[in-house]
């Protein structure tokens, strides 16, 4: 329960904020920005905090969840259940936020990407970091 927990509380935060970047980012705020404005960007995060966790929640618990399967396959370590579920959780993203039409290419898909992956594997080491992994049961024959 505890991992499901992690995976709701950072997944939204860390994912809205790379969202909020990489929609700047892709409407060219960053070209024309000086630094003082840069606190607009942080005011409109917060402001909008509560609607990343209303839409980052549900998709949170769904890569917390892939991390739970992962956990109790033997043969998948910790180093390489985190770049599984970071990779779902890229693929995930990148086809829900990218556009198909003729705006999009490799940096969009990217971008939209990272915005799945780096929350995913945040989590997914926090759990594996501070929470009690379950032991493998013992087999009986």
């Amino acid at each position: 329960m505890k991992r499901y927990l992690v995976f709701a509380l950072v997944g939204p935060f860390v994912g809205g904020f790379l969202l909020l970047l990489t929609t700047t980012y892709q409407s060219g705020y960053w070209a024309q920005t000086s630094l003082g404005e840069v606190g607009k960007l942080f005011v409109v995060f917060f402001k909008t905090l509560q609607y990343s966790y209303l839409f980052g929640f549900l998709p949170s618990l769904m890569i917390g969840a892939v991390d739970d399967i992962l956990i109790h396959i033997r043969r998948i370590g910790p180093g390489l259940r985190m770049l599984l579920v970071g990779l779902f959780a890229f693929a995930l993203a990148s086809l829900t936020y990218s556009s198909r039409g003729p705006d999009s290419g490799a940096v969009q898909f990217i971008l939209y990407g990272l915005v799945g992956f780096v929350p995913a594997v945040m989590s997914s080491w926090l759990v594996h970091r501070y929470i009690e992994e379950p032991r493998a049961a013992a087999a009986s024959t």
